[in-house]
């Protein structure tokens, strides 16, 4: 029965990151579109998905993970979300220079250009960030809260991003995937007692 459990926990979990996807796939909006630019969206549609599967990794929720295993494929998963950001700006960045330019000095004319370049600049330091922690030997008691504000200012200028962007992916799948990415990373946020980290040590 809980091997039944974990294939449907997977298979539900496929069909939420791969619904918006599939609606972004067969837009009409795709015809008038190049394959670079087409390539760039559909970085940032994953980028977004990622952000869904990042907390549940974390927290060690997804069956067949364990929590030690579940955090080694969050550290790759973060990896391959640094990766899709820098795809998405730079195929915007290649067929669109000065919109790019625009977005990175605050200066473009649509509101979610900003949200995405400080969701772009948040995600990077978190990563980085993740990569130093040993170097810096920080403590659970500060690397915690630090990683998870970060991460927390990253998913919410990120939603803000998507849900202003009127493009391939479809009003309900997108608002779909925005409130499971929140509601995985609220409950991990709360399961991890990150903040309550913070709050012991102040209290010493």
């Amino acid at each position: 029965m809980s091997r039944l459990r974990g294939v449907l926990i997977w298979l539900a979990l496929l069909a939420a990151l791969s619904w918006p996807v599939i609606v972004s796939a067969t837009s009409p909006l795709l015809e008038w579109r190049g394959p670079i630019y087409i390539a760039a969206g559909f970085a940032g549609i994953l980028g977004l998905a990622a952000m869904v599967l990042q907390p549940l990794l974390a927290a060690g929720y997804l069956p067949g993970l364990p929590p030690q295993r579940g955090r080694r494929v969050h550290r790759l998963v973060g990896i391959a979300l640094v990766l899709l950001i820098i795809l998405h700006v730079g195929g915007l960045w290649i067929t669109s220079p000065p919109d790019v330019i625009d977005a990175l000095t605050f200066t473009s004319a649509t509101p979610f250009a900003a949200w995405g370049v400080i969701a772009m600049w948040t995600a990077f330091a978190a990563a980085a960030l993740a990569l130093s922690r040993k170097k810096l030997r920080l403590s659970p008691r500060l690397w915690r809260p630090g990683h998870s504000g970060i991460v927390a200012i990253t998913l919410v200028c990120t939603i803000v991003h998507a849900v202003l962007i009127e493009g391939t992916m479809g009003q309900v799948s997108k608002i779909l995937l925005c409130a499971l990415a929140v509601l995985a990373t609220g409950r991990a946020l709360l399961d991890l007692r990150a903040w309550a980290l913070l709050k012991r040590r102040r209290a010493i």
